[in-house]
C-alpha cells in the first residue's frame, strides 16, 4: 500500500467509527481525527512522506514495530503509547483499519462511561477480529 492509499483508507475507517470527528487544529498539513474531544488518530507528510499516527498498547506497540518496518514510534508523539504507519510492504487495509479502530478503542476506554459512544470491550468496528 503506498502513502496516499494508506490516508485515504485510514481516513474512510475513522470516519465509520461513531462519534469521531475531524479537525485541523494545527494546520491544513495535520488532519486530526477525535472521539469526544479526545485524539485517536493524526495524518500529516513526515518529509514528503504521508504517515498515519495511531495510538496503541504499549507492549503491541512495541511488536508492531520489530515486526515492519514501515511502523515507526510515533511522530511528535509519546513513543509508547503511539505507532506511525508509512506505506510499504506488509501495510494493507486490513492492518490499516484493524490499528486505527483498536487506537479509537483505546482512546474511548478512557473517556467516562456516560460520554462514550460504544462500549471499547465489545466494538468490533469492521475489524478482522474483535479482541
Amino acid at each position: 500500500m503506498n502513502g496516499s492509499t494508506l490516508q485515504k483508507t485510514a481516513a474512510d475507517c475513522a470516519e465509520e467509527l461513531p462519534g469521531a470527528h475531524l479537525e485541523h487544529p494545527f494546520g491544513p498539513d495535520w488532519e486530526v481525527f477525535k472521539v469526544r474531544g479526545k485524539v485517536f488518530m493524526l495524518m500529516t507528510e513526515v518529509p514528503g512522506r504521508p504517515v498515519v499516527i495511531l495510538k496503541a498498547q504499549p507492549g503491541e506497540a512495541l511488536a508492531l514495530r520489530d515486526q515492519n518496518r514501515h511502523i515507526t514510534p510515533g511522530y511528535h508523539m509519546n513513543k509508547k503509547h503511539w505507532i506511525t504507519l508509512e506505506g510499504g510492504d506488509g501495510i494493507d487495509t486490513s492492518l490499516v483499519r484493524e490499528l486505527v479502530t483498536e487506537s479509537y478503542r483505546l482512546v474511548v476506554a478512557n473517556l467516562p462511561g456516560a460520554e462514550r459512544p460504544v462500549d471499547p470491550d465489545t466494538y468490533a468496528g469492521g475489524t478482522r477480529a474483535s479482541r
